[in-house]
């Protein structure tokens, strides 16, 4: 791969792309330490507190979160085919493809917010000193589980609208970007958007579908 680099610190632009790709790897895996440990304490107090954990996950929304599932999976389909139409230099398809995973993200995080409104509005959000009302059994283990979904749904969404963000950078500074930046930009964006989409994929049965079992 020949022709001038963004960056002086590079001869290629092919040791520019590989230097991309490796510093992404890094950066998802910090994050999936992060989300591996929260992941971690949450499974270890569903050994601990199983039966609260099993009635709390109830009032869970199992339809909007099916549907957020899809929707996710839809957009990571999304940013596959702009990958795709970038490594075949198609450009307008690929700023399409990019869009619509943007505004995917977007209805994701809408419907997650329609979420959130109904579980503040059940009391079932001990979050910014909102008031718990639990009528199940272990109020108290209860409000646990509610923290945790809370700490881990509230830490992926931040993720994917860093990710919103960064493609909608992309997509405003597109016309004036070199071609060969374009396809390394959206390389190293589509594999954080594939990560944040794996990380709701493993979310959404621990924290809807295990728990009622």
């Amino acid at each position: 791969m020949s022709g001038p680099t963004e960056s002086i610190a590079f001869d290629t632009r092919a040791r520019e792309k590989a230097a991309d790709a490796f510093g992404m790897w890094i950066f998802i895996g910090s994050e999936a330490m992060l989300f591996g440990a929260i992941v971690l304490v949450f499974l270890y107090a569903r050994l601990s507190y199983g039966a609260a954990f099993a009635a709390a996950s109830q009032h869970l929304s199992l339809p909007l979160g099916t549907l957020n599932t899809a929707v996710l999976i839809t957009s990571s389909f999304a940013m596959a085919l702009a990958h795709m139409f970038t490594a075949a230099r198609r450009w307008r398809p690929a700023f399409w493809a990019l869009m619509s995973t943007s505004l995917l993200g977007c209805i994701f995080l809408v419907i997650k917010a329609v979420e959130y409104s109904k579980e503040f509005s059940e009391g079932l959000a001990p979050v910014l000193g909102a008031p718990f009302r639990f009528a199940g059994p272990d109020p108290a283990h209860a409000e646990f589980f509610f923290a945790l979904y809370f700490a881990m749904t509230s830490l992926h969404a931040l993720h994917l609208i860093g990710g919103i963000a960064v493609i909608a950078g992309m997509l405003l500074l597109w016309p004036g970007t070199a071609q060969a930046s374009r396809a390394r930009r959206v390389q190293a964006i589509g594999l954080y958007w594939h990560f944040v989409d794996i990380v709701w994929v493993f979310l959404f049965p621990v924290l809807y579908l295990i728990n009622r079992a």
